[in-house]
């Protein structure tokens, strides 16, 4: 079965060049149609639904204006490409003002409206895909905590599946910010111990005296400050889920008494002579790597093969795929709902920025960043520009070749041209502001966008539209 790279309507009143662009677009994968006027293409809008509408800005019957405004008012999902051959930067402002996504002057390549026509589709699939995350994540239980749907959190969901009926000693392991206590959670409440306590401690937020008190408690006089008895968090977390937070922190000279603990399933609280025992899951996580820790001699070889009875591997958010956005679509409900604003999403080029950038700080990194941007939104959806900059100007520059598509190689005059006629669109057209936020002069961007405007033209000044195409 053939791939269908998307579905396109072209509308032009011109048959031969309707022709020869559904023609040069079929053989590149997609499926299309044509039709010859405005009124016919928003008529067809109606019953059918298609990934891209290009059209023509000079036409009979009704203007490439006003049909991209008519297009923006009934069917703002699909995106709109225009073409003309009397390309200059106001027509290019008017365009985008329409609701135009791109802008294509004539004469030009396949290739070139064949990468447009490409974007375009992708732009509308993010769309959807945000729309439809909005919908899961309003749907979703409120308990569930673990949001997403990528290959590699369903394999994690599925184990904690499977040790619903075990108090094997759990090791989770991840980057920072990747979650690890969310996933503790996940199992403590999928345990025959959910109606018990779940009670967490950072083994690497206090030193060694103190973390034993912590764990293990104290009797009355057992130091200075000791003026009475103390239940450790062993003792407090009977009956349910005691989980510790980097454990590979801890100290050398506490990990045979935890070991102890966690072999004899006894606590000896500091200054008594007794033992206590007590009954709780235990559930350890790391963001270390054990192994090198051990041959290193940092940490425990036997305190390591007790913790490692199941394992648990929490990946970076940047190999989670779409769940950036499923992410963030579920901390944009739960800050919008703190702050009491009325925002209920993200734009699809906000989503990919998102997407876009690798989350060295992971879910906790997401979740701030969507936390300042509903903070400062003063829309019902976040845009780019409620992106911390550092997000909104990230560049994949140091993308692998391997694999890389030739057909998605441009000059960096037109990567350029592209930007800055985004730019321009989303300051409404602001020469002055879009030339500040460009990095050049005003003259400069003058200069520029007439060059692209004017720089292809038909050969001897012809602009008939059977011309316009080079193979």
């Amino acid at each position: 079965m053939t791939h269908v790279a998307g579905n396109i309507l072209i509308v032009e009143d011109d048959t031969a060049l309707a022709e020869t662009l559904s023609r040069a677009l079929g053989m590149r994968g997609f499926a299309v149609t044509t039709r010859a006027s405005g009124l016919e293409a928003l008529t067809l809008l109606e019953s059918q639904d298609f990934d891209v509408v290009i059209t023509d800005l000079h036409m009979d019957n009704m203007d490439g204006l006003v049909f991209c405004e008519r297009i923006a008012q009934s069917r703002p999902d699909v995106p709109v490409i225009v073409i003309t051959a009397f390309g200059t930067m106001d027509t290019a402002i008017a365009a985008m003002r329409a609701g135009a996504f791109d802008f294509v002057t004539k004469p030009f390549e396949v290739e070139m409206l064949r990468l447009a026509v490409a974007r375009a589709v992708q732009h509308r699939t993010l769309n959807d895909e945000v729309k439809r995350l909005r919908r899961e994540v309003s749907g979703a239980r409120g308990s569930d905590t673990m949001v997403g749907s990528s290959p590699a959190l369903r394999t994690i969901r599925e184990l904690i599946d499977r040790l619903s009926d075990s108090d094997a000693t759990l090791l989770i392991t991840g980057a920072s910010g990747t979650g690890k206590e969310l996933v503790a959670q996940a199992v403590h409440r999928c345990s025959r111990h959910s109606a018990g306590p779940f009670v967490a401690i950072n083994c690497a937020a206090m030193p060694e005296a103190l973390l034993e008190s912590e764990l293990f408690g104290h009797v009355k006089g057992a130091f200075t400050d000791a003026r009475a008895p103390r239940q450790g968090l062993f003792l407090k977390a009977n009956g349910g889920t005691l989980f510790l937070d980097e454990i590979g922190e801890m100290p050398l000279g506490m990990q045979p008494k935890l070991l102890r603990a966690l072999q004899e399933k006894v606590v000896r609280p500091v200054g008594s002579d007794g033992e206590v025992p007590y009954e709780a899951r235990i559930i350890t996580a790391t963001n270390r790597d054990l192994e090198t820790e051990v041959d290193t001699r940092r940490f425990r070889e036997d305190l390591f093969y007790r913790i490692n009875v199941v394992r648990i591997d929490v990946p970076p958010l940047k190999a989670r795929g779409n769940d950036v956005l499923f992410l963030a679509q579920h901390f944009i409900r739960v800050f919008a709902e703190k702050t009491g604003k009325e925002v209920n999403g993200l734009s699809a080029t906000c989503a990919d920025k998102l997407i876009g950038y690798t989350w060295p700080g992971n879910v906790r990194e997401l979740q701030n960043c969507i936390e300042r941007a509903v903070a400062l939104t003063r829309f019902d959806e976040l845009s780019v520009d409620d992106l911390p900059e550092k997000i909104r100007g990230y560049r994949q520059s140091n993308t692998a070749t391997l694999g890389f598509d030739d057909r998605d190689i441009v000059t960096m005059d037109e990567m350029e041209r592209r930007y800055a006629l985004r730019v321009l669109k989303q300051l409404d057209g602001n020469k002055t502001l879009t030339a500040q936020r460009l990095g050049v002069d005003r003259r400069t961007l003058y200069r520029k966008m007439d060059r692209w405007m004017n720089g292809a033209q038909p050969v001897n000044g012809e602009s008939r539209k059977s011309e316009v195409l080079s193979e």
